[in-house]
């Protein structure tokens, strides 16, 4: 049975992607007509200079991370340090418990993703996959909740972790994300949609369940939106501010954004910025590691390309 339901997949996806227009390799518009040459260099130019320009602070970060305070101190600024002291950033690791906040973040992160793939993915193939009375009813209340103002949440959600004795715990900023997103749950579901409901059909005639449907055939095909998930979910626990902020108080259970907080505030008085620029590259260069990675996925998964 499973043996003809796998049979039944291959053929119902074959004929799919058989009857897909083919690639149109000369340049050609929808509507037939050829494309300018001097249109495709005039928006690559568009699009080079836009990637220069929000590339500039994060030039900006690197270079002054790799100066010293006095070179920091010419005007007009210098646009890279004539000697890089690349001493700064092991400086900014040594000025506060970095690894320790690095450990707990990536802890946090990577709890989070891996709930929030499979809570997200579960609802959303229950919204776009099976067919039930008041579906689409109940998808635009789980939409509506999209516009609850994030303090309106805020202390029912304290009082309650703080009843369960979770407050100083990671359990706040990880349990939350067993419970689907609205914005998620959206993301995923208009990329279910496009699954072709015969070859669903098939498989449920020749005996599937719905969990074996879901992770055998849908969960594998719509991997560029679940890496959209990931992506959006990682970045969003990584930078979390404010979660951190209420529920942990403790040293040895904060994140790398309260331990650049901590270690603005310590030195205030009087601040490195080359060490605070150099901490600054190293909490965000994980994510900048994570995108060029995964840039592909990312990319089909939030045009909500054709199922494949």
């Amino acid at each position: 049975m499973a043996l003809q339901s796998t049979q039944a997949t291959r053929q119902l996806t074959g004929d799919v992607l058989a009857d897909a227009p083919p690639p149109d390799r000369r340049g050609r518009r929808a509507d037939g007509s050829r494309q300018k040459w001097y249109s495709s260099v005039t928006s690559r130019i568009v699009l080079i200079a836009l990637s220069l320009l929000f590339l500039t602070p994060l030039y900006w970060m690197v270079a002054s991370a790799l100066k010293s305070n006095e070179e920091l101190a010419i005007y007009p600024p210098t646009l890279w340090p004539s000697s890089p002291m690349w001493e700064n950033f092991s400086q900014a690791i040594a000025a506060m418990p970095f690894w320790l906040f690095f450990r707990n973040t990536t802890v946090i992160t990577v709890s989070s993703v891996i709930l929030a793939v499979i809570a997200n993915f579960v609802v959303a193939y229950g919204f776009g996959c099976i067919e039930w009375r008041g579906r689409d009813k109940v998808f635009y209340i789980v939409i509506a909740t999209l516009f609850l103002p994030f303090p309106i949440t805020l202390i029912p959600m304290f009082d309650l972790w703080a009843n369960l004795g979770w407050v100083n715990t990671w359990l706040p900023l990880i349990v939350p994300n067993m419970f689907a997103s609205a914005f998620f749950t959206f993301l995923l579901r208009q990329f279910l949609l496009q699954v072709p409901q015969d070859m669903l059909n098939a498989a449920r005639v020749d005996g599937a369940s719905e969990w074996r449907i879901a992770w055998r055939i849908v969960f594998p095909s719509a991997r560029p939106a679940l890496t959209a998930v990931a992506i959006f979910s990682a970045v969003g626990a990584w930078n979390d501010f404010m979660g951190p902020l209420i529920y942990l108080q403790e040293t040895n259970v904060q994140t790398l954004s309260i331990g650049m907080q901590v270690f603005r505030m310590t030195n205030a008085q009087d601040i490195s910025f080359n060490l605070l620029m150099a901490a600054s590259f190293l909490v965000i260069l994980p994510l900048i590691v994570l995108f060029f990675v995964f840039q592909r996925y990312f990319i089909s998964g939030i045009t909500i390309g054709g199922f494949k």
